[in-house]
């Protein structure tokens, strides 16, 4: 594994492997290190590239950090693979990763070969408690007050892996300034630019939605289920786990995404 750092856009990433392009967006909080359990055995099919999230990882936050959010880590990621000229890639993204994958389909379809969406953030049908809930979470005070509390909440197993995430989510993501990023991303999940539920009828990227069934945050019978009608012709597969199953269920993550890369590389080769 090799960690490189993109000076001028100030992003952190990890590459390694061989082969076609594989893409993998974190959450929030979160960074490349969250998908350390299954990239060993993806990067055997793959080049398997993890970036950091301004604010999180080796990438500094923004100035100021408030203008974190789902369309500035959109823009951040469209520059990303610009700068370092990936012509196509397959992506897969969890939470807010996946709404960035799914938001980058959207703009540019032709560099985009497949998407993973793992508990895909903006296809919540949004309500009182919903508005309310986001609004509380996009207070700095309320992100110190929980610490690593939402992390535990929301991972329901307990591994090598998870126990790291937990442990970042309590003390390098418990900065001041990486909570400024979280709770900015947090406010940014009420934009409407976040709302992808009408806006991908026309997505013509083959897509698997993998949802936690025990996901507290992004349950699959509503945010899952929104994903996987919303997105022509994608599937959704609920695994016995919460929001991050690359993490807390690493081999039936792996048993479950890698007969859909498969059946592509069997179609293109048809």
């Amino acid at each position: 594994m090799t960690q490189k750092f993109l000076a001028p856009l100030q992003l952190s990433y990890r590459v390694e492997g061989q082969g076609p392009w594989l893409v993998m967006l974190s959450a929030n909080p979160g960074d490349g290190r969250d998908f350390d359990a299954v990239v060993p055995q993806l990067a055997q099919r793959f080049r398997v590239l993890r970036l950091d999230w301004p604010g999180y990882g080796a990438s500094p936050a923004p100035e100021p950090p408030s203008r974190a959010g789902a369309s500035h880590f959109l823009d951040c990621f469209d520059a990303f693979m610009d700068a370092l000229e990936i012509p196509a890639a397959h992506l897969l993204g969890n939470s807010v990763g996946a709404n960035v994958a799914v938001r980058y389909a959207l703009r540019k379809p032709q560099r985009v070969k497949s998407l993973v969406l793992v508990s895909p953030g903006g296809f919540t049908d949004h309500n009182a408690v919903t508005r309310a809930f986001c609004s509380l979470q996009g207070q700095v005070w309320f992100k110190r007050l929980l610490g690593s509390g939402f992390t535990r909440y929301y991972l329901r197993e307990r591994n090598e892996w998870t126990r790291a995430m937990i442990a970042r989510a309590g003390g390098e993501q418990a900065t001041p300034a990486a909570l400024q990023v979280n709770a900015a991303v947090w406010r940014s999940f009420l934009d409407p630019q976040h709302d992808l539920r009408g806006r991908c009828g026309g997505l013509q990227v083959p897509t698997l939605v993998i949802s936690g069934k025990h996901d507290p945050v992004l349950p699959p019978k509503r945010d899952g289920r929104n994903c996987a009608r919303a997105i022509p012709g994608a599937r959704q597969l609920v695994l016995d786990c919460g929001h991050a199953p690359f993490a807390e269920v690493p081999q039936a993550f792996l048993a479950a995404v890698e007969p859909f890369w498969k059946e592509l590389e069997l179609s293109h080769a048809a």
